[in-house]
């Protein structure tokens, strides 16, 4: 499967508690950090959800 590397922009400061959980699962817990994961449904829907606190690295 294809990679996707995603990185927080933003902070999670004063987020509700399930974003800050989704943030974790998706190994964020500072700022400007990039990790990889595989491109699977369930990845693409936790970027989703949390879409205006990460991005997407090329």
């Amino acid at each position: 499967m294809a990679k996707i590397k995603v990185k927080q922009v933003k902070s999670r400061i004063k987020c509700p508690k399930d974003q800050k959980m989704t943030l974790d699962a998706l190994g964020l817990r500072k700022l400007n950090r990039v990790v990889e994961h595989e491109d699977t449904p369930s990845i693409r829907g936790m970027i989703n959800k949390v879409s205006h606190l990460v991005s997407i690295v090329e």
